[in-house]
């Protein structure tokens, strides 16, 4: 049974930060890109960052670009989000997925492609 848990969210005041981890279980996830989302109350899913299987090619959101780092150890089957920076507008559940694509080269920024997710957790920045 493929599982995907995440943890590391909480409150934090605006240019604090927070460390998001997210361990695997139940499939090869080293063939993989592996993604983060998030949802804020009222808005659609929209994608966060995502990281090749190599770990060598990494994609951000226009909005995190600079502020936020994906990461992974393959030895571990984990996934982590590091924010920094944060602003109110960071604030959303956030989601760690799988790609549905084993071996693919580029990322996808659609949730439709990932087909693993976990149950997510909040994220509140307060100004």
């Amino acid at each position: 049974q493929v599982q995907l848990v995440e943890s590391g969210g909480g409150l934090v005041q605006a240019g604090g930060s927070l460390r998001l981890s997210c361990a695997a279980s139940g499939r090869t996830f080293t063939s993989y890109f592996m993604g983060w989302f998030r949802q804020a109350p009222g808005k659609e899913r929209e994608f966060v960052a995502a990281l090749s299987w190599s770990g060598g090619n990494t994609y951000y959101k226009d909005s995190v670009k600079g502020r936020f780092t994906i990461s992974r150890d393959n030895a571990k089957n984990t996934v982590y989000l590091q924010m920094n920076s944060l602003k109110p507008e960071d604030t959303a559940v956030y989601y760690c997925a799988s790609d549905s694509r084993s071996w693919a080269v580029v990322a996808s920024t659609s949730s439709y492609e990932y087909d693993y997710w976990g149950q997510g957790t909040q994220v509140t920045v307060s100004s």
